[in-house]
């Protein structure tokens, strides 16, 4: 089953070296679970100052700067994995390196029928 995880961290909390170190052992342990068959995907998001969001209200379309919500953690990145069940895909989300100064929210994938493939 895929999982989502979602990584949730407290903007400008931490100094960029140890962002850049997170980056550093997110990389690696993206490799370690792609060598595993769990990897589907991962990335760091910009910071919300950057986010744009987009509601349709009768028929119309509506831009709003910055993100959706305002708390004090926002979504700052995630990993997409295969795992075998909840246990698992919550062992793999402690592994992640954002989870020591974060939180990784992990919620399973609904999968429709009639989705594209991954491009090639």
């Amino acid at each position: 089953m895929k999982y989502m995880l979602l990584i949730y961290l407290e903007e400008g909390a931490q100094p960029e070296a140890v962002l850049e170190a997170c980056y550093k052992e997110s990389t690696q342990y993206a490799h370690e679970l792609a060598r595993n068959g769990n990897y589907l995907g991962a990335g760091p998001l910009y910071p919300t100052a950057t986010a744009t969001s987009v509601r349709v209200r009768e028929g119309k379309r509506m831009v709003l700067d910055g993100p959706f919500a305002e708390t004090r953690e926002q979504l700052g990145g995630y990993f997409l994995v295969d795992a075998a069940n909840l246990d698992e895909a919550l062992a793999i989300a402690a592994g992640i390196p954002g989870a020591k100064f974060g939180t990784v929210e992990v919620r399973p994938v609904l999968e429709i029928s009639g989705l594209p493939g991954p491009a090639t």
